[in-house]
């Protein structure tokens, strides 16, 4: 296993050939890729690679999302300390872990339990106070919780819920990848007094969104 200084190194390469030569120049996101400690929110046998170019599995055919595309979904969310944030299909808790680094107050929700339970525990023992773990069918949102600031869906969708869109709070942003199985786009939509505007970002591939809000074929895995 590498060391702490090791783990540093590969955090700095990490930013700065996968992120920053890739065009994202935020330093309060750069810091945050930086700092939070990716290598604890993979599977142990995977700590080696935890820093690679690529995602990597997590277990319940779930991944945690490359690195670029952490920084590209945060960065295009905008988040300023104070925002309240949610992170739909939380995973291991990666994404969410990025967002409360930035000051935002974060809801994670995540349809599998174990998941769930297994990223509450992380984030807790990594000191992550201000995020809280659901478990339940997030593809909708968690109407509970809202209006949001932020909203970043960690799964692929073919559309997106007009039930999500009504959770953002005024100039609200959610991130999403947006199109077929094999292949989405990183979209950002902002509200403007109800109004949704729309600027594509970046082509990505990330697993498939499953609940009511997801493909329909996978609607019976809930």
């Amino acid at each position: 296993m590498p060391t702490p200084h090791q783990f540093e190194s590969q955090a700095r390469d990490m930013v700065e050939t996968q992120i920053r030569r890739r065009g994202i120049r935020d330093s309060r996101v750069l810091e945050a890729m930086r700092l939070v400690p990716r290598h604890e929110f993979v599977p142990a046998e995977l700590v080696g690679a935890a820093y690679d170019d690529r995602p990597l599995p997590i277990g319940e055919h779930e991944t945690i999302s490359q690195p670029y595309m952490v920084a590209l979904m945060t960065h295009a969310a905008g988040v300023s300390p104070g925002d309240k944030a949610l992170e739909i299909g939380s995973g291991c808790g990666y994404q969410a872990a990025i967002l409360a680094h930035l000051g935002a107050s974060v809801c994670g929700i995540e349809l599998n339990p174990e998941l769930a339970d297994e990223a509450r525990q992380r984030l807790a023992r990594l000191g992550y106070t201000h995020v809280e773990v659901f478990a339940g069918d997030g593809s909708e949102g968690l109407v509970s919780h809202s209006p949001y600031d932020v909203i970043i869906m960690s799964a692929g969708t073919h559309t997106i819920s007009p039930v999500l869109l009504g959770q953002l709070a005024q100039a609200g942003r959610l991130v999403a990848p947006v199109g077929s199985r094999q292949q989405q786009e990183v979209l950002l939509l902002t509200n403007w007094d109800g109004q949704i505007t729309t600027q594509r970002l970046d082509a990505c591939q990330f697993v498939p969104l499953v609940g009511r809000g997801g493909w329909p074929e996978e609607q019976g895995e809930n």
